[in-house]
């Protein structure tokens, strides 16, 4: 991809909301924009991974390894969602696996690189990590309320869990 393809990309993220173009630049000149094949792994479960991955097309599957090369899916994240923000944030082990549904493209931002940022773009770091708790709680309200709605089919047919 082109630079001008990972500013377009990044560009109509929820992650550069209240962005100027040159913000935006900045931190296009820090992503790796790359398209992943159908069934390709983004984040294995229990490792570190210091990158946030803005989903640009496509979607990706949140998993669980249930064990014996079984897996659960616990969430779909899908063009516009943020994946692996909190490990970007706190450099901890991921929960959770996450497979692409597809052909998807993501646009990955190291941490390191991004902190790089912080004494000429101080304002556009603060913005950012707002965006990226925002679209967090966007995916935890989506997640919350298919729980809901699980829960309530459940109890209305007495399925046995």
């Amino acid at each position: 991809m082109t630079a001008k393809d990972d500013f377009a990309s990044l560009r109509c993220s929820p992650l550069t909301a209240n962005l100027d173009d040159e913000q935006v630049r900045a931190l296009a000149g820090i992503a790796c924009c790359r398209r992943l094949a159908d069934q390709e792994f983004l984040i294995e479960e229990g490792r570190v991974d210091n990158s946030l991955h803005i989903i640009t097309e496509g979607s990706l599957a949140v998993t669980r390894d249930l064990g014996k090369g079984e897996f659960t899916t616990i969430h779909v994240l899908r063009a516009g969602d943020m994946a692996g923000e909190m490990g970007f944030i706190s450099g901890r082990p991921h929960t959770a696996s996450l497979r692409s549904l597809g052909m998807t493209q993501v646009c990955s931002i190291e941490r390191e690189a991004f902190e790089s940022l912080l004494l000429d773009y101080p304002w556009m770091v603060y913005r950012v990590m707002q965006n990226i708790v925002q679209v967090g709680q966007d995916i935890l309200r989506r997640m919350n309320s298919q729980y809901v709605e699980m829960t309530k089919y459940i109890h209305r047919s007495h399925a046995l869990y």
